[in-house]
This record gives C-alpha cells, sequence and structure tokens, in this order.
C-alpha cells in the first residue's frame, strides 16, 4: 500500500494551476490528497490529476472563528487519513496545515514557502504576520523556500533557524517545455487572435500578465508606456489578466489610460495565456514583491526577454543583458528605459530572445523539478524510518 500524501493550499486555484501535472506524477508513488476550499478548480485537479480531494474552506485574511475552524477539520482529516506527510503552499493553508499537522502527530510536515507577505508591510500588521509565519516553521519538520531570495528573506527576520533548502534551482513546479513552446503555435489562430485584439503583423507587442493591481507596478507601467507610444508608431501594450478594484487597486488616472489609450488592449483574466505570449515581443514585469514568478518563466519559454524589478525570483530567473532587462523597483523611469531599449536594439532583443528558451530550458525543466521534489521526500521518508 502507497504511504498517503497530503498536499494543502488556501484556494484550489494554486493546486490547480500552480501544481498542474505535479500531483498526478506524485501519485505513482504515494497516495496523494489534495485540499483546499471548494470549487470548479479543485474538480479539475480531480479529475485531471487523479487524486482524491477533499474541501476545507480557509480563509485567505486573518479570521480568527473561521481560522479555528479551519484548523479543527484539517486536524479531524489528518487524524482520520494518517498520512505519512502532509506538504502546505501558500500562507494561510500553510499554518492551519502545519499546526493541525502537529497536534494530528503526522510524521513528516512540509511548507513550501512560495513568497513572504510580511515584507511590504508595517507595524503591527507586518509583527503579526511574522509571528505567525515563526509558528508555522515551529511546527514544520521541513522548510523549503521557493527561491534563493525567499532564503534571505527567513533568515534575515529570524522566521526559523531549521535548515532551508532550495529544490532545483526554485519554482515550486517548473516548467512544462512542450506546452509553453512557440514552435506549436497554430499561425491561422494566432491570427484570428490577432485581429480580434487590433494588433497588426508589424507591431512591436510589449506584455504583461498577471493581476492587475498596484503592487504588480501597472501604475508605473502604464505611464511609461504611454509616454513611449507618444513618440513610437506600431507598438502595443497588451495586459491579461484580471483588473481588481477592492484590493491593491491601480490608480484612478491609470484606469482612465487603460481605457482611452487605443494602444493598451486589455483581455481581462485568460486561461490560455500561451497564445498571449505568442503575439508578443517582450514581457514587461515590474511587480513590487514576488516568491518565484511562473509568468516569467512562461514567458522564457516562448523565447520573449524579460523586463522585469529587481525583486526576488525575478533576479534569479532573469540575467541582466543576457535574457531580459532588471530594473529598480517602483521606476517609471527605467521601465521607459528599458522598454524603448528592446523597441530600437533588434540586435539586442534577438540575441535575449533566443538565450531566454536556453535558460528556462537548462534550468526549470518541469521533469526536473519533479524529480527533485520526489527525490527529497524518498530522503526524508528514508530518515523517519530509521
Amino acid at each position: 500500500m502507497k504511504p498517503k500524501l497530503i498536499r494543502t493550499s488556501t484556494i484550489a486555484m494554486s493546486l490547480d494551476i500552480l501544481l498542474k501535472g505535479q500531483l498526478a506524477f506524485l501519485n505513482d508513488y504515494f497516495h496523494v490528497i489534495a485540499v483546499s476550499g471548494e470549487d470548479y478548480h479543485l474538480k479539475n485537479v480531480a479529475i485531471r490529476e487523479r487524486v482524491s480531494t477533499v474541501s476545507v474552506l480557509m480563509s485567505r485574511t486573518i479570521s480568527p472563528i473561521n481560522d479555528l475552524v479551519s484548523l479543527v477539520k484539517l486536524y479531524i482529516l489528518f487524524k482520520k487519513e494518517k498520512p505519512l506527510i502532509v506538504h502546505s503552499i501558500t500562507p494561510k493553508a500553510g499554518l492551519l496545515s502545519m499546526v493541525a499537522a502537529y497536534f494530528a502527530r503526522v510524521p513528516i510536515r512540509i511548507h513550501t514557502f512560495t513568497g513572504l507577505i510580511f515584507t511590504n508591510r508595517t507595524g503591527l500588521i507586518k509583527q503579526l504576520l511574522m509571528l505567525m509565519d515563526s509558528l508555522l516553521c515551529k511546527c514544520a519538520t521541513n522548510i523549503y523556500p521557493e527561491g534563493e531570495g525567499v532564503k534571505r528573506d527567513l533568515i534575515q527576520y529570524k522566521i526559523t533557524n531549521k535548515p532551508l533548502y532550495v529544490l532545483a534551482n526554485g519554482n515550486i513546479n517548473g516548467i512544462d517545455l512542450e506546452y509553453f513552446n512557440s514552435e506549436n503555435n497554430s499561425e491561422l489562430e494566432l491570427g484570428k487572435l490577432r485581429t480580434s485584439l487590433g494588433i497588426n503583423s508589424n507591431d512591436f507587442v510589449f506584455i504583461f500578465v498577471g493581476r492587475i493591481v498596484a503592487d504588480k507596478g501597472i501604475n508605473e507601467l502604464i505611464a511609461a508606456f504611454s509616454k513611449l507610444s507618444e513618440h513610437k508608431e506600431n507598438v502595443k501594450l497588451l495586459l491579461v489578466g484580471p483588473l481588481e478594484k477592492n484590493s491593491n487597486p491601480i490608480s484612478k488616472e491609470t484606469v482612465l489610460e487603460i481605457h482611452q489609450n487605443i494602444n493598451i488592449i486589455s483581455t481581462g483574466y485568460q486561461d490560455l495565456v500561451r497564445d498571449y505570449f505568442s503575439l508578443a515581443n517582450v514581457l514587461v514585469f515590474p511587480s513590487y514583491r514576488e516568491g518565484f514568478p511562473n509568468v516569467v518563466l512562461q514567458a522564457g519559454a516562448m523565447g520573449l526577454p524579460s523586463i522585469v524589478s529587481n525583486i526576488n525570483g525575478c533576479n534569479e530567473i532573469i540575467i541582466n543583458n543576457y535574457n531580459g532587462i532588471i530594473i529598480p523597483v517602483k521606476n517609471e523611469l527605467t521601465i521607459f528605459d528599458a522598454m524603448q531599449l528592446l523597441l530600437e536594439d533588434e540586435s539586442l532583443c534577438r540575441k535575449m530572445k533566443a538565450n531566454a528558451r536556453l535558460n528556462v530550458e537548462s534550468r526549470f525543466n518541469q521533469q526536473a523539478v519533479w524529480k527533485a521534489i520526489l527525490d527529497e521526500y524518498k530522503i526524508i521518508t528514508d530518515n523517519v524510518s530509521k
């Protein structure tokens, strides 16, 4: 009988999208149970990954009563299933899963930090978030930062003194190089999509993929592109992602510019971002903070150079002037300069484009990441059984 492995996340979309394919791979070696809030994403996981699923609602925000209810439900689940391993991602699932698994006496309790929320907070809320992460680490047996930047932050803020290991070269799932491959494009379908978006064949297209919020650097990006489009012809900015109005919204001036500038195309959320990468020349990702952004890896696999801010994850994927350009955070002027450089210097852009795919192939192949995770499970399991 295969040992049980429970993977948890706060929302099912994380299991569905961030861990796509990984759970099915691990299910060949473990009886995998996926746990998160119930929605169509959890159903997708059950069908596609062929694993058991259990719904436990977990609030993304601090909610003492709801969090206590979720904690008890997880504890009951772990006592019932008796897993060998509980492995969590995302902050709230990490805290609740590690505490519940500790009291349920689960032998191996793993959390992967995909990013740290408290680094951009201040005052009491920052201290509270740091305390929660410290508690998570005390209850976990093994802790894995997704990248070297996250590892440095955990050490710098003294969140834990336990050993910290980055698996493979970072990133929790790697990149499916067969799927994210520009050679698989259907020119006919891309032509239809290009026409529907009003993009001409001779347009130079910058793309941003992600939530349209202030912390992603959207205010600075729109300001920089607006200036660029005033002086350059045949240039477009493609925004692929949902505009969020209630949490960390962009400025009213930025919203107005997005609506009024005919060279800015906003598509809203899209499931198949690969097709939109295929229309673009350069990714611009000026985020304020990240753990290890999949978007930059996906763009690189599709052969796109990236303009990224100098933050965790981004500066581990992008090598400055090799496969992209690294710029300071919250700097409209340097975004403009980098966009203008890649627009005007065809030779540099072509060189970075060739290097972008090679970098992802050599360092972030999905199969290598999955094998590294499985190997780590085996090492930990062997140590526990001794």
